[in-house]
């Protein structure tokens, strides 16, 4: 096979692969029950301060949503930094896992609601340790890292939950955006200067 015809052949692929993922998602998103994401909000506004988890590329989109809740206002920290607090009473612990089951967030949720912090945990399960501890939960119909036989989605592993993650959590920046009515110049004063 010639360069060309490689290269032509890896673009209609790639371009197939990224239709999927949008598919994936376009569907997920028609059946995610929003009156459970909506009731997210009252916790983060209410929260003295918010910690955020999540293990493993479920951690990576959970720092974009401190990132973009810390935009808003709201005073955020990031399980496992060094400057990270200890977590008390009142605040939040918004945690990430697709089973349910990681060994570390459990834990976390476990230390936070012992504390008498509040815990809402995005997954794909209501039927896990994680989400037995959690003051809400909010089920993200997603696969599950193992769902090898590809049931519910056609990508590897856990990566429509992880994807959805980003999303759902942007959604819900936006929401509170939204709902604030300050001007994004206003928000931008919080982003980073020191880059």
């Amino acid at each position: 096979m010639s360069t060309e015809n490689s290269e032509h052949s890896a673009s209609a692929i790639l371009k197939s692969n990224l239709e999927l993922i949008l598919a994936e998602q376009s569907r997920l998103a028609k059946a995610l029950d929003y009156g459970q994401v909506a009731a997210i909000i009252p916790y983060l506004l209410s929260a003295r301060r918010i910690f955020v988890a999540g293990a493993g590329r479920s951690g990576f989109a959970m720092r974009s949503a401190a990132m973009r809740l810390m935009h808003f206002g709201l005073s955020v920290y990031v399980v496992g930094e060094t400057t990270t607090p200890a977590i008390e009473k009142g605040d939040l612990l918004l945690i990430a896992s697709g089973s349910g089951t990681t060994g570390s967030m459990v834990s976390a949720a476990q230390k936070a609601v012992a504390v008498g912090a509040n815990v809402v945990a995005l997954s794909t399960t209501t039927d896990s340790p994680l989400a037995a501890v959690a003051a809400h939960i909010v089920v993200v119909p997603a696969a599950q890292k193992q769902d090898h036989a590809h049931l519910i989605s056609k990508q590897y592993a856990g990566s429509l939950f992880e994807q959805s993650l980003l999303l759902i959590t942007d959604a819900i920046f936006q929401t509170l955006w939204d709902m604030d009515g300050r001007p994004g110049a206003e928000l931008w004063k919080k982003h980073a200067n020191l880059e």
